[in-house]
């Protein structure tokens, strides 16, 4: 990452209406020189529009943006500093792979000689060399979204966006270009933005994520902040799988789920209050029904689901408990003897549980 003074991208108060609808709202956000964002959210949470913002396809209705110091927020989008990769490829049907590439090259009046070897370089580069004179229908999905990309990096933009450039190829596929785009992004040091409702897509690219929901930003931070420290609990709930339980607060670090007291950090929450208290499946910890523990629980198992490198055991507490999701081994599962009705002491360590306001 850039340890410049300025950010490279700058967006400041951005808000777009279509009509009445507000998809963007008063949104603020810096990204800094070769950094790789994610925009992550749900379907409609406005994380394509800033992107077409940013590229001046969808003008913002009000707001600014800065890119690499300059104004760009009422330049058209031939006068910006990137290339974009869509979803559907977006490939000329009727152009050769080597067209497809040189086509903005040859926009921009490049001596034929420098097209044809920024071209080569570029195929080497996505790892298409021997494909320059076929047609997009000619290639596979992923081929076809590698041309898109050499395509995109053909005019050594500044930033380059992806929206959501993998959704429409199969698991395999997109995994092997997830990782592709990634050592990409590292050889080049390209300032890149990434759209995407996936979270492992984002949780394995990005270096920040920024988490969207209502045209507005939930959070920012690291895979690893998002994941472990969520901000609210929308940001719990859309990355990863949590368990979500209503309890209160009884005293300074005790909380009270239905008739069970359990120990965790109450900092900056009033005793009295009711709260939301989450905690992620692979943080539990199962024990023979034997085990006495100061945050164990009694449960049995509900059900248990194979999910290949690990099962997913529902159990069921007592009463003002949901159920709860708890992620083992397979090691551990034989060692439990994890069925339907068995019983099992669940733990929960004090470390692993977060709680949130009751909002409702």
């Amino acid at each position: 990452m850039s340890e410049a003074q300025q950010p490279y991208l700058r967006i400041e108060d951005l808000t777009k209406h279509f009509g009445e609808f507000v998809a963007v709202r008063e949104l603020s956000l810096e990204i800094n020189g070769g950094e790789f964002v994610c925009f992550l959210g749900p379907s409609g949470c406005g994380k394509t529009t800033l992107l077409r913002a940013i590229a001046g396809l969808d003008p913002q209705t009000t707001g600014r943006i800065t890119q690499n110091g300059q104004d760009i927020s009422s330049l058209p989008p031939s006068e910006r500093d990137f290339g974009i990769v869509f979803q559907s490829y977006a490939l000329f049907p009727n152009l050769t792979v080597f067209q497809n590439i040189a086509y903005g090259l040859e926009n921009q009046r490049v001596p034929k000689p420098e097209i044809r070897k920024r071209v080569v370089e570029l195929l080497e580069l996505v790892g298409l060399p021997e494909q320059t004179s076929k047609y997009p229908a000619q290639l596979s999905g992923g081929q076809q979204q590698r041309v898109a990309l050499a395509r995109a990096l053909a005019t050594s933009p500044g930033l380059l966006l992806l929206d959501e450039p993998l959704s429409a190829l199969d698991a395999r596929v997109r995994a092997s270009l997830r990782q592709e785009i990634r050592a990409l992004h590292q050889r080049l040091g390209i300032t890149t933005i990434l759209v995407t409702h996936d979270q492992e897509e984002a949780l394995s690219m990005a270096d920040r994520i920024v988490v969207m929901d209502h045209g507005s930003i939930e959070q920012v931070g690291t895979p690893e902040e998002i994941y472990s420290t969520p901000a609210s609990p929308f940001v719990a709930d859309f990355i990863g799988v949590m368990n979500f339980m209503e309890a209160e607060v009884v005293a300074s670090g005790t909380i009270r789920v239905g008739e069970t007291s359990l120990s965790c950090d109450t900092t900056n929450v009033s005793s009295g209050e009711k709260v939301r208290m989450t905690v992620r499946p692979e943080d539990l910890r199962c024990h023979t029904k034997t085990v006495d523990l100061p945050n164990g629980l009694p449960v049995h198992v509900d059900t248990l689901e194979f999910l290949g490198s690990f099962c997913r055991l529902k159990l069921k507490g007592p009463e003002g408990f949901s159920t709860l999701r708890a992620d083992l081994s397979l090691q551990q599962v034989h060692q439990l003897k994890a069925a339907p009705d068995v019983p099992l002491t669940v733990e929960f360590p004090p470390d692993s549980l977060r709680l949130f306001p009751d909002i409702q």
